[in-house]
């Protein structure tokens, strides 16, 4: 028996591609169009699997909007490790490229709204993020955590009729 668990948690760890978070691929994954291809505002959510082995389980959403005319889309996520820093876990920047590689992992595109109807919704969708009420919260299971954050922004803008993953742990922390 204890020759099995040995071989599953050694395959487990040889079968994740990046042992290391800090060289695993950040690059676009060509989803997303540039800002200067298509000037429109835009509204994408995104997933990857989870880094290393609890990509079997679990996946890492994030929300990416640009105005129309940006330069920039600004990308919306939680990250469990900025509590560490006294931070809050709701972290944002801005890019020309939402559609990065999660440590290795190639996100898959889960909603985009383009135009009049995204130039509607950003401002309730960035409404929604300024009051998600875990922004100093996190506990990867049962929640809160980055799938609760992007489910909690759904729920308050139900005109996204945004669907996640099953493997979206911690979405159903939230109650309506």
């Amino acid at each position: 028996m204890n020759r099995i668990v040995l071989l599953c948690f050694v395959l487990l760890l040889s079968s994740c591609s990046n042992q290391d978070w800090r060289t695993a691929s950040r690059e676009p994954a060509g989803i997303a169009s540039t800002p200067k291809e298509d000037t429109r505002a835009v509204i994408e959510f995104y997933a990857a699997d989870a880094f290393s082995w609890r990509g079997w389980f679990a996946v890492h959403p994030w929300i990416a909007l640009k105005g129309a005319n940006a330069s920039q889309y600004t990308v919306y996520e939680v990250i469990g490790w900025r509590l560490n820093r006294g931070l809050s876990v709701v972290r944002d920047y801005k890019t020309e490229t939402p559609d990065r590689y999660w440590y290795g992992s190639k996100p898959k595109l889960l909603l985009s709204i383009k135009g009049e109807q995204a130039a509607k919704l950003i401002p309730k969708i960035q409404d929604a993020i300024h009051r998600y009420p875990w922004a100093n919260e996190y506990t990867v299971f049962p929640g809160p955590n980055s799938n609760t954050f992007v489910a909690w922004v759904g729920q308050q803008v139900p005109e996204l009729e945004l669907d996640l993953p099953f493997s979206a742990i911690g979405s159903g922390y939230i109650t309506k």
